[in-house]
């Protein structure tokens, strides 16, 4: 056994769980690995293996986890943990994520949303604990990944020029947010990421994961990340009655909360675009590409709002991912990891 393969067995020991039979659950875009582990009696946890060599390092999800359950809110307790090595052994909320229980039932598409969208409600009322912020200073250079991987992918070079001319005009829209009273967001909050708790109530109906990269951030970012979803189509009639029902339960000007979302939007989005490009051609994932159409239909959808319009010539040397161009990222990827 590798050092790893044996510190993991002695955690699992350690926790009790050595006679678990384990089976994968899931990776992510990350290093992160997830198992499931089951014993003879049939009760589950999971477990989260993430290398600490890698960049990995589970000490924020056990806090967030920690905050989010004080708040009423479905995160997954914590059952045992080993900080230095990167192991946690983690509640098991079952596999009903959104992204499998909608197509299941079309009848739930809309009272899933309406329950994600209490979450945030319910969330963004709650003082946020201290974390990192999600400003105007960090969030334009991830949007300008959109250049350094996908136009360098998709044309080989990137247009220096346009990307400077685009990244001072950015900043200086998404600075006019930052005075707007912060809440955690969690930056990763999708269909595939949220599960459908039915036998709960209330806003504990909505299992939460991967939460671990939240920082402080505008109310509307992570109402963006649900219904501009990278991975499933969300119809326009949802994502309109979402945010009037979050802006009913959280009174604000809806002129501005709008213009804020688009902007958060295109930001998400061309940070997606970007990131997609890279896991295919730095990291080997090449499946992240067939989702980049998607990604780019939010980004044009966002540059439609009167207030966001102006960015779109910054952007113009972006192309459209028409089949050849997605063609010609695949054709970069790196060997897949073993």
């Amino acid at each position: 056994m590798t050092d790893r393969a044996t510190h993991l067995a002695q955690f699992i020991a350690a926790s009790g769980w050595q006679d678990a039979v384990r089976t994968t659950v899931a990776g992510d875009a990350s290093n992160r690995r997830y198992d499931r582990l089951t014993m003879p009696a049939g009760n589950s946890a999971i477990l989260m293996d993430a290398p600490p060599d890698k960049g990995e390092d589970v000490r924020p999800f056990v806090r967030i986890s920690r905050f989010l359950r004080t708040q009423g809110l479905s995160a997954p307790a914590v059952l045992a943990q080993d900080e230095s090595h990167g192991f946690l052994l983690l509640e098991d909320l079952g596999d009903d994520l959104f992204a499998r229980v909608i197509p299941r039932d079309a009848s739930l598409e809309l009272p899933l949303y309406e329950a994600a969208t209490d979450v945030l409600i319910a969330l963004h009322k709650a003082t946020p604990p201290a974390l990192a912020p999600y400003d105007a200073d960090t969030m334009t250079p991830l949007a300008a990944l959109a250049f350094d991987w996908y136009q360098a992918g998709a044309t080989g070079t990137v247009q220096t020029a346009e990307k400077t001319a685009f990244t001072a005009a950015f900043h200086a829209a998404l600075a006019r947010l930052d005075a707007t009273p912060s809440v955690l967001i969690q930056r990763d909050y999708h269909a595939e990421n949220l599960l459908w708790l039915p036998q709960r109530d209330g806003i504990a109906r909505v299992g939460l994961l991967d939460f671990q990269d939240a920082m402080a951030g505008h109310p509307a970012y992570d109402l963006v990340s649900i219904l501009q979803d990278a991975r499933r189509d969300v119809p326009p009639a949802i994502e309109a009655q979402m945010i009037a029902r979050y802006i009913a339960a959280s009174p604000q000007d809806a002129t501005a909360f709008a213009r804020a979302y688009a902007l958060l939007g295109l930001q998400r989005n061309l940070r997606i675009l970007g990131v997609f490009a890279r896991l295919c051609i730095r990291d080997g994932k090449a499946h992240y590409v067939d989702l980049i159409p998607r990604v780019w239909g939010h980004i044009q959808t966002n540059l439609k709002h009167p207030d966001v319009a102006s960015l779109a010539d910054l952007l113009a040397g972006l192309p459209a991912p028409d089949p050849e161009i997605l063609n010609r990222i695949k054709s970069q990827c790196a060997t897949p990891p073993s």
